[in-house]
């Protein structure tokens, strides 16, 4: 038996973050979910994760900030950004993905996981990921 996908949610929204968290478990996925950034970036650095799934309509870091951030330590990891599409295109941003939170089924949403979280995308043998703290060190 494989091991279960593990996806990293990202919403500062309670309720929504419930729903994601709730549908992807029940998909066979394993989830661990943030409610800012700044935790997204805590468990992004502890636990080896798949793809990233994140709210951009997010205060103090919004969700196109932290794909940045996130994209630093582990380029090869898929990440999708939930929301206004108008908001998101305006918006810089290292996304794999866009899709609007409104309008965007529980179905298509799957489907897009599915099929980007089936790449081969892993990091390159004997490379390694960045942790936060050798991210700060790169940048100075």
């Amino acid at each position: 038996m494989r091991p279960k996908k593990i996806i990293l949610c990202v919403d500062d929204n309670e309720q929504d973050l419930s729903v994601l968290k709730f549908m992807l478990a029940t998909n066979g996925y394993r989830v661990a979910s943030a409610t800012s950034g700044e935790e997204a970036m805590r468990i992004f650095a502890e636990i080896p994760v798949d793809l990233v799934l994140s709210d951009h309509g997010m205060p103090q870091m919004n969700g196109g900030q932290l794909v940045d951030r996130l994209k630093q330590m582990a380029p090869h990891v898929p990440m999708i950004l939930l929301g206004d599409p108008q908001r998101m295109d305006a918006d810089a941003h290292a996304a794999d993905a866009l899709l609007p939170k409104k309008n965007c089924s529980a179905q298509d949403l799957l489907e897009r996981i599915k099929v980007m979280s089936a790449r081969k995308r892993g990091p390159r043998k004997g490379t390694q990921r960045m942790t936060p703290v050798a991210e700060l060190a790169a940048a100075s």
